[in-house]
This record gives C-alpha cells, structure tokens and sequence, in this order.
C-alpha cells in the first residue's frame, strides 16, 4: 500500500459527494477497480480522497501518480480547477471554486508588486485575469469578479458561522439563504423589541414571498431579510400595545390575505385601509401591480383623535425599493398626535418616534 498523507485543507475545500453519488462510485469501483490514479504531490493527495477511502475500506489495489506545484496554492488552484469539471456541482460551488481561483491569482499579483499600492496596471491585470478565467470557465468577467467577493465571504463565514458555511460548500444549503439567515438572526439578537408601551404603530413587515424573479427587481429576499407568515405572529408585538392602540401595517396586494393571521396574533382588528398608487409600473405575475395597502388596525378603542378625513387613495410616484412615502407618516401624526409611537422593521431614524429593526 502506497504511503502519503491527507492534507486537512486539501480535503475540506473539495465539494463533497451526496450520499448518492458516493454510493454509485463506490458501486463502480467494486465492480471495476479504481481504474484513475490518484493525484500525490510529494507525499500529499491532491485528488481522488473518495477513491482513497473506498479503496481502503474494501482493501482494493490502487496506482498513484505524481505532480509538480511550484507553491501550496498552486496545488490548491489545480484542486480547484480539477473539481470544476465536476458535472454535479451546485451553483454556489462552482461560484466558490472560481472565486478561490480569482483571488489566488490577484494575490500573487498584489504579492508580485511587493505590497504597493495597486496601480492602475495591476487593475488592468486584474480585469484580464478575470477575463481569462471567465473565458475558460464560460462565464462572463463581471460574474468571476463576483464569485472572488463570493469566496472571500465563505471564508469570513468559516470564522463567524463555520455550521453554516460548510453546508454552503458541502451542497447542502445556498449562500444567499444562509446569508438571509444570518441577517434575520442578527435582526432579533440586535434589536429587541423595546420594554415600553405604544398608543401608535407603524409596521413594513419584511414579507416573505414565494416566487424567484430576476435579482435586479423582484423579490424581498434580494434587498432585506424576509420572515415568513409564522415568524412574524411569533414577534410579541401585543406586549408593546397600549389597552388602546392603532396599527398601521403595509401589505402587498399578492399577500393581502396573508395579514390576517398577523394581525391577529398581534392583537388588532382590521378596520379600513389607504391605498398607495405607486403611479410607476412593478412588476407582478397577473397585472401590473402598482399598488400598496396600508392596513389600519385597533385593539380597545382607539379611532383618531382628530377628524380630518385624508383621501383613502393616496397618488405618489415609488422611489427605491421598499421604501415608502413620507406623507403617510404625516397622515399617521395628524390622526393620532398623541400618545407614544414606535415603527417597527424601520430604516431609519424619525422625529418623535421610536424605531426597532433592520435599521440602514
């Protein structure tokens, strides 16, 4: 039997095979022999570690061959490089395998500058090299450089939420969920709901929907963490209430129906709705949905304080994604001028009213 090592790394930064997959070339190798050699650099296995671990088990002959690095990356590069031919990648794998190759190479470009600062030529050197391992790859320039930040994440993730990033490497889980993941329980650990009571509240719940349209316009998921339906009754808002209390809530028109259970769990009654008429197209799957309700709520008895009767139909042109216009909150504070306030899931900071959320 051939002596090398396994290399700790060199392991750990291989995409694993599922249950499944290993299984079959298990099955493969019994009924064939383990026909490619594995890869040794020195004395370390540079490819074919299932190979390896079924060969053992089953105390079945295998041939090695050697290969020559110039450094520790180089073999790690090739490893990289070796496992993007794979057909059973995720696409988060392949992202991550080219974004480890991109980087390798900027830093043996910054490290070949002698640390200086990068210059406009090894700017261009980077362009190129993202360019050549796009062409190689098949992908386009802009999506190597992405996959370079996508890496350079995995690896602050290992440190941070190691769990997490490995089911990302492993195939198990997408980085964009474990990314929402991470930003939702940084939304509950940050920001407790304040020890207080409120007469006034605001809420832009963070609503969590089904489809999976383009990143540039569409879903919730792409621009905040979303919470589902049962997370959101979790939140005790009912312990921030005064015995008498309004709520104002936002609600898409595609997920009117699915307030109800909010609502109440929260412990408010519907009773009437503004509408705002966004005036600019959004994109929708049976019309174009160009406007937004806002909900109005009450537990005990809470009707407005003064009587002016603002226009349920409210014509503003939208902005940037989520946000909503400040008139509404103007509506809010001519009904309701007294009594304490809070708006929850806010993004900013507002006079006279206190926040809790995903603040920017």
């Amino acid at each position: 039997m051939k002596k090398f090592t396994v290399d700790p790394e060199f392991k750990s930064n291989i995409p694993p095979l599922s249950d499944e997959e290993f299984a079959q070339l298990e099955k493969n190798i019994l009924a064939d022999g383990c026909r490619d050699p594995l890869v040794l650099w020195g004395q370390l296995l540079v490819d074919g570690h299932n190979r390896y671990v079924i060969c053992t088990k089953h105390g079945l002959p295998f041939d090695t061959v050697q290969k020559e690095f110039a450094s520790r990356d180089a073999a790690m590069d090739w490893m990289d490089a070796n496992q993007l031919g794979r057909r059973n990648l995720t696409p988060d794998q392949r992202s991550i395998l080219r974004g480890r190759r991109y980087n390798r190479t900027k830093k043996a470009a910054h490290d070949g500058g002698k640390g200086k600062d990068r210059s406009e030529s090894q700017n261009a050197t980077h362009l190129d090299t993202a360019a050549n391992l796009g062409k190689a790859h098949g992908v386009h320039r802009a999506t190597i450089i992405r996959d370079g930040k996508r890496a350079e994440a995995i690896e602050r993730l290992a440190v941070t939420a190691p769990a997490q990033a490995q089911a990302v490497i492993d195939g198990k889980k997408r980085f964009n969920e474990v990314r929402r993941e991470i930003k939702l329980d940084e939304v509950k650990e940050a920001a407790a709901l304040p020890d207080a009571k409120y007469r006034v509240i605001y809420a832009d719940p963070p609503w969590k929907y089904g489809d999976q349209l383009t990143e540039d316009y569409g879903p919730v998921k792409f621009h905040y963490p979303a919470m589902t339906i049962k997370e959101l009754c979790a939140l005790p808002v009912r312990d921030l209430c005064e015995t008498d209390a309004v709520l104002f809530m936002w609600v898409t028109s595609p997920l009117l129906y699915e307030a109800v259970p909010i609502i109440e769990s929260w412990g408010f009654t519907y009773k009437t709705s503004f509408v705002w008429d966004k005036i600019k197209h959004n994109m929708g799957h049976y019309n174009s949905v160009r406007h937004e309700f806002l909900l109005i709520c009450t537990r005990g008895s809470c009707t407005p304080d003064e009587k002016q009767l603002f226009d349920s139909v409210q014509s503003i042109e939208r902005t940037k994604h989520s946000a909503k216009p400040e008139e509404f909150r103007t509506i809010i504070d001519t009904l309701y001028p007294h009594g304490k306030r809070i708006e929850l899931f806010a993004r900013k900071p507002a006079e006279n009213w206190d926040v809790w959320g995903n603040q920017s």
